[in-house]
């Protein structure tokens, strides 16, 4: 390839990592807490309530039974306001981080599914208030968990990205789909292919190991 594609490519590079970043950290500021606030709110849990729980469980439940090409098009004027423009890569981080915020509540949820309700009643008993059950007990016993979701999301925020190139949200996937498929130039369509693919295995092996620390402490 020529000095031309591989700056092509690292510049493409660095915009999908922007993307996933950001976006990665709005789902998990946003989604941690929503996956909290569904998990206490359930009948059996320490801030019961039926009704909220029913109707964030339908709110979560839409937002994720929407298809990512569709969300992006949907919400065309709503990104159109936020970044005040609907193509690039800022543009591309407002439905990567809607996608993706539901898809971390419920990890989180299920995360903090898998904590023994013995600790909580344990915190309780010595009279513990729900704020503190929350964060000394339950996001500490579900970190593992969490880390483990956050990795996935992070993949799977990759493919998405990749997808967003399709309406102009740069990156590697508008790199693959304006070079590689519409000018046909398979060298560059494969470049892309492996380059995500070595992003995808970073982000797993950096979780793994993350994961693996904090269940051993």
């Amino acid at each position: 390839m020529s000095a031309e594609s591989w700056v092509l490519i690292w510049e493409s590079l660095l915009e999908t990592i922007y993307m996933v970043a950001v976006s990665g950290a709005i789902s998990a500021l946003v989604g941690i807490p929503l996956g909290v606030l569904v998990h206490i709110t359930r009948p059996d849990q320490i801030l019961a309530r039926p009704v909220l729980h029913r109707v964030l469980g339908v709110v979560v439940n839409a937002a994720r039974s929407v298809p990512f090409i569709i969300l992006m098009v949907a919400i065309i004027p709503l990104t159109r306001l936020l970044a005040g423009t609907s193509i690039g890569t800022t543009a591309a981080i407002v439905p990567l981080s809607i996608a993706s915020i539901p898809f971390v509540a419920r990890i989180a949820e299920g995360a903090l599914n898998e904590v023994p309700g013995g600790l909580i009643e344990a915190a309780e008993a010595m009279g513990a208030t729900p704020f503190q059950i929350i964060t000394r007990v339950l996001l500490p016993e579900a970190l593992p968990g969490l880390i483990h979701g956050m990795t996935l999301t992070l993949v799977t925020l990759v493919s998405y990205s990749a997808m967003a190139g399709a309406i102009g949200g740069g990156g590697l996937g508008d790199l693959g789909i304006r070079y590689g498929y519409q000018r046909f130039d398979p060298v560059i369509m494969l470049a892309t292919v492996v380059v995500l693919v070595v992003v995808v295995q970073l982000i797993q092996s950096a979780g793994e190991k993350l994961q693996a620390r904090c269940e051993h402490k």
